[in-house]
């Protein structure tokens, strides 16, 4: 089975930088799309970042320009550079991505979340 192990999260003040990290592991497992989740008590789930293998990312309008996805293919790992934070980044982050067994049929992929990690902004 797949799973993803984050690290990384903690207390920042505003202004401040974290950087989240994200492995995922598994025997006989082809790892697709690698992304970045966030979610605050209360509020629906929103998406960060992604990027796919050929690292091609994508960003929410609210992080463009302060964030950074990046990833090792290699080692099946995905990175979250995080800048110039402010208070209303605070939020509980997800690492995602996209499995598939090498047995499987080509492109029968299944969403793979982390058991997310908490990221404060606060003076």
């Amino acid at each position: 089975q797949v799973q993803l192990v984050e690290s990384g999260g903690g207390l920042v003040e505003p202004g401040g930088s974290l950087r989240l990290s994200c492995a995922a592991s598994g025997s006989n497992y082809d790892i697709n799309a690698m992304g970045w989740y966030r979610q605050v008590l209360g509020k629906e789930r929103e998406l960060v970042a992604t990027i796919r293998r050929g690292e091609t990312a994508n960003y929410a309008d609210s992080v463009k320009g302060r964030f950074t996805i990046s990833r090792d293919n290699a080692k099946n790992m995905v990175t979250l550079q995080m800048n110039s934070l402010k208070p209303e980044d605070t939020a509980v982050y997800y690492c995602r991505a996209e499995a598939r067994h090498i047995t499987w049929t080509i492109n029968s992929y299944f969403g793979v979340w982390g058991q997310g990690t908490l990221v404060t902004v606060s003076s």
